[in-house]
This record gives structure tokens, C-alpha cells and sequence, in this order.
């Protein structure tokens, strides 16, 4: 896959002081990016240089699938531009935050909003769920630049193969077109068993060394129905993904806000993966600008939905 431009920052080290040129750093070596005086549209361009271009004929399938996707590079585009004229946010003063999947391809978006803001807090794990909870959220709000910002772009992944089929996925160097979220569709088949009652009694309590997949599936257990009765089980499964870690972040949010400087910005929604020539897509759900009470001051959505 293509690799987004991220921001290498030199650094001038002297016998008495180590200095990082034109950026906010915490202490735990978290970057931000540069000054908001560099034209923004040209760092799109930078992060996109290497990127596929679009296929029109995948592209209608990918939209047709998922009414309101819209590929990486648009999307940067819309949100990167809003917060900038909008809401004063820029490399300099904003951290960027992620809640998505372990799986490789999910790093995908978290490098080409990289390319803009800097490095990222992790605050994700399996299927994307915020694993990091109240105290990593707290720890990240810490490093927030004073009287600046903080983006968070969260949400569960699905594959889409070439050939349309939804929950596979190309990966590069490897043959086998595989499933993709993994942890998701391995969460969906243990709560099918539930609602189809063919689930084995055990006595087995839930391992510790695999902690994070057991929380997945008690965390999409509500959804069972909805799934069962879905057209397409698999087309659906983000959306309840969705649906559960929205809810969880916001009361991580809504707890923790007090912590958050100027304001908080959540981007989340649906993170779609294709194969190695082409785009990825987001279907955004939530572009939300809040205070440090927790309150939406601003719903964004319209500045960059497409639906």
C-alpha cells in the first residue's frame, strides 16, 4: 500500500540544550505537526503523492455498499480544511488521537491524518474499541498543547475485496484474499451461536491472553438480533460495531473532558479497506466539536458527509 508522508521533524542537539524545530512536543515524544501558516491543501497533496487513483467502477461499488463513503484523500480534504478555516486547528496546536483495529491495514488513515497533525495516541485495540479507557484517555489529554486541540478519529474496519465482496480484503504479498476484521467476524460468530442457540456449555471462564477479543464480543452481544435479521450480515456488523463504540468513547469523553483544553474534535465512523491499488474509504457517522464540559458545541457532519 501506499505510505502516507508523515512529518520527519529534525532535531539540533547542543551541549546544553536539545531543541526540536517548529513543533509542540510532550514528554512522551508525542509530535505535533508543524505551524498552520504551511498551506494545508499542499500537505494533502504531500500525504496523498504516492496514492493510487480511483477506479470509478470499484468506487460506485464501495458507495453503493456503504451509501456515503468517500475515499481517504476527500476526506482529509473536508475535515483537515473545516477545522483549519472553522475551528482554528492546525499541526501546531492539535494532537491527534486514534481508536482503531491492531490490523496493519487500519493504519492506513491514522498515517495520512499523521501527515498532517503529527504522531498519534493509540487509544484503540481489537475491532477498534477504545481499550485504552478512562486512564489512557487521560494520559492523552495531558498531552494536548496548552490552549490547543485534540482530533479523534475512531471506528471499527471492514474489507472489501475487488471483487465487491464485503469482509475479505487484498493484503500485499500475501495470496489468500482474507477476512478482514478478523476480530469482528470471530466476535459475529460467537454471538450467532447465541441467538441460534448452538453454543456449547462450558465452564470456561474468559482467558486473560485474550482479554481484548472477549470484551469485543460481550461489547456487539446487544446486537445479536439486529444481525440475525440482517440482509447481509457482514454489511451490517460494522454498523453495530459502530453503534457500541460510539457509545463507549462518548462516556470515556464525557468523563474525561474536563481534562481537555480548548476542545475536543470525534471523527468517527466506518473505516473501509480495499486492496493494495486503490483508496481506502470512510463513512463518517460523527464530526462533533466539544468543550472540556463534554457538550457538542458544533455537529460538523455536513461539512463533510457526502450523503
Amino acid at each position: 500500500r501506499y505510505r502516507a508522508a508523515v512529518q520527519v521533524v529534525p532535531t539540533i542537539t547542543t551541549a546544553a540544550t536539545t531543541t526540536t524545530t517548529s513543533t509542540t512536543s510532550t514528554s512522551l515524544n508525542i509530535v505535533i505537526g508543524d505551524d498552520k501558516d504551511v498551506d494545508v491543501l499542499q500537505k494533502i497533496e504531500d500525504v496523498f503523492a504516492n496514492s493510487p487513483g480511483i477506479n470509478d467502477d470499484f468506487d460506485k461499488v464501495v458507495k453503493d455498499i456503504f451509501p456515503g463513503a468517500i475515499n481517504n484523500r476527500d476526506l482529509l480534504t473536508k475535515v483537515v480544511s473545516h477545522l483549519q478555516l472553522e475551528r482554528d486547528h492546525s499541526g501546531g496546536n492539535t494532537l491527534l488521537a486514534t481508536s482503531f483495529c491492531c490490523d496493519e491495514l487500519a493504519r492506513q488513515l491514522e498515517d495520512d491524518f499523521r501527515g498532517i497533525y503529527g504522531n498519534n495516541f493509540n487509544l484503540g485495540g481489537l475491532a477498534g474499541f477504545p481499550f485504552a479507557g478512562n486512564t489512557g484517555f487521560g494520559a492523552m489529554s495531558a498531552h494536548i498543547p496548552d490552549d490547543g486541540y485534540c482530533l479523534i478519529v475512531y471506528g471499527p474496519h471492514v474489507g472489501i475485496a475487488a471483487d465487491g465482496t464485503i469482509g475479505k480484503v487484498e493484503r500485499s504479498g500475501i495470496e489468500l484474499v482474507d477476512n478482514c476484521c478478523r476480530s469482528a467476524i470471530a466476535a459475529s460468530d460467537y454471538v450467532k451461536t447465541i441467538t441460534d442457540g448452538t453454543l456449547k456449555i462450558s465452564t470456561n471462564l474468559q482467558e486473560f491472553n485474550d482479554f481484548q477479543q472477549g470484551a469485543v464480543q460481550e461489547l456487539i452481544l446487544p446486537h445479536g438480533k439486529r444481525l440475525a435479521e440482517a440482509d447481509d450480515r457482514m454489511a451490517e456488523l460494522p454498523y453495530a460495531i459502530f453503534d457500541s463504540q460510539d457509545m463507549l468513547l462518548r462516556e470515556i469523553v464525557k468523563r474525561g473532558a474536563s481534562g481537555v483544553k480548548a476542545g475536543i474534535t470525534l471523527l468517527g465512523g466506518i473505516q473501509i479497506n480495499t486492496g493494495p491499488d486503490s483508496l481506502d474509504y470512510f463513512v463518517p457517522f460523527r464530526f462533533d466539536f466539544m468543550n472540556n464540559k463534554g457538550e457538542v458545541v458544533e455537529d460538523m457532519l455536513p461539512s463533510i458527509s457526502e450523503r
